[in-house]
């Protein structure tokens, strides 16, 4: 496996488990929050506030996440270091 197939693995690797665990984290808080309204008999309490404790667990989870991806050196600093690139000379006014 060359170096551009194993970086892109492991970018993909990474966007299944902020989705996956986005999932998780929302519908799991939803669940138990259904559950607990319904053994105790609270209404909308627990579901509306686990939900929201899901949602913003798995957004602070995408968060780490991304800050957790190696930072790399762009490609392409600047437009003048692209040798390929023709451009016409500048206009002068």
């Amino acid at each position: 496996m060359d170096n551009d197939a194993k970086k892109t693995a492991i970018q993909m690797a990474y966007a299944s488990s902020i989705g996956i665990a986005m999932v998780i984290l929302i519908f799991g808080g939803l669940y138990f929050g259904v559950y607990l309204d319904k053994r105790f008999e609270t209404g909308y309490i627990f579901t509306i506030l686990l939900l929201l404790a899901g949602i913003i667990a798995g957004f602070r989870n995408i968060y780490v996440l991304i800050k957790k991806i190696p930072d790399e050196k762009p490609l392409i600093k600047y437009l003048k270091s692209e040798p390929h690139r023709k451009r016409p000379p500048a206009k002068e006014a």
